[in-house]
């Protein structure tokens, strides 16, 4: 697989449910973030994916968005100039770029307070020290100087046998002169204990299966960097790997579509309750489910994605 093949699969491809690709007809969509917000709680994915309910973005997801732009922009830099200092001057003009483009990140800090009790401006000052920390760190873990990936916030997309179409972005993509593929995603989170590598993988073995479908390639490597605490975790993945990744993802569909049918989607508590915008609507919590839309409103098949998805925390 070469930098050329990979880059013509930017965009394009089959559409909305009923589309067809190849001679397929595509039956609905799945990305990785829907995928695993139904493995954590079937009642999330509807709340996101049936109802559309809005959500507030936290202080830590926006700035896992800053962070990675910040990354982003990194490369578009000539190699040598790929220092931590160039990294941490594009943090303001990206902060203020985002909050062009989405003005109500103004009001991110009005409901937190910071370690010391400085209120909004002191919260905001310790948010971008994260966010300078995390920048960091990064520099730890590789040299971008030595770097020059194929592609970056790259969509993909392709459509299985089965007519469901699996898309998503990838952070970053670097091909060897040989053509070795090395999958690459950034993680302002915390690296996850041994026992919940698996799950953390289960993202990265999602995009190595749609590249393998696309090109019939098997990518050399998947590496996670989790810039919240300096790790990497790092995994070769086989064929048998991503054929026991797409049996899961068609279990998992079948296992929407049921959910569908039967407009039964059950609720699965765990710690990340605490942080749901959606507590005070689960009947977990003492919360009343809103009626189901009607047909048309939602589907299971997804919207078309608006942009890069953030699965930091």
């Amino acid at each position: 697989m070469t930098a050329t093949e990979i880059n013509t699969e930017t965009d394009g491809g089959a559409g909305e449910e009923g589309g067809s690709a190849g001679g397929v007809t595509v039956v609905g969509s799945l990305s990785p973030s829907r995928a695993g917000d139904f493995m954590t709680c079937p009642l999330l994915y509807r709340f996101r994916v049936i109802d559309r309910i809005p959500e507030r973005p936290s202080a830590a997801q926006v700035r896992g968005t800053l962070v990675h732009a910040v990354l982003e922009r990194l490369f578009d830099m000539p190699a040598a100039a790929r220092t931590p200092a160039a990294a941490l001057e594009l943090l303001g003009p990206e902060w203020e770029r985002l909050l062009a483009e989405e003005p109500e990140l103004a009001t991110l800090f009005d409901d937190e307070e910071a370690g010391d009790g400085a209120g909004v401006e002191g919260a905001r000052e310790e948010w971008l020290a994260e966010a300078r920390a995390m920048v960091e760190r990064y520099f730890a873990l590789e040299d971008p100087r030595r770097l020059e990936p194929a592609s970056r916030e790259l969509y993909v997309e392709t459509v299985l046998e089965s007519g469901l179409q699996l898309r998503g972005y990838i952070d970053r993509l670097d091909v060897a002169p040989t053509g070795e593929v090395r999958v690459v995603d950034y993680k302002t989170g915390r690296a996850p204990r041994a026992d919940f590598e698996a799950r953390a993988l289960f993202q990265m073995k999602f995009y190595a299966l749609v590249l393998w479908r696309l090109h019939g390639t098997v990518p050399r490597l998947l590496q996670l960097m989790y810039l919240g605490n300096g790790e990497i975790l790092r995994y070769a993945p086989d064929e048998a790997d991503l054929r026991a990744t797409e049996r899961k993802v068609e279990a998992l569909w079948k296992a929407i579509r049921r959910a569908m049918d039967s407009g039964e989607w059950r609720e699965r508590t765990s710690r990340l309750c605490d942080w749901c915008d959606h507590k005070q609507r689960c009947p977990s919590f003492g919360g009343v489910l809103p009626p189901l839309p009607s047909a048309g409103a939602g589907s299971a098949a997804e919207g078309e994605p608006l942009g890069p998805e953030r699965d930091d925390l």
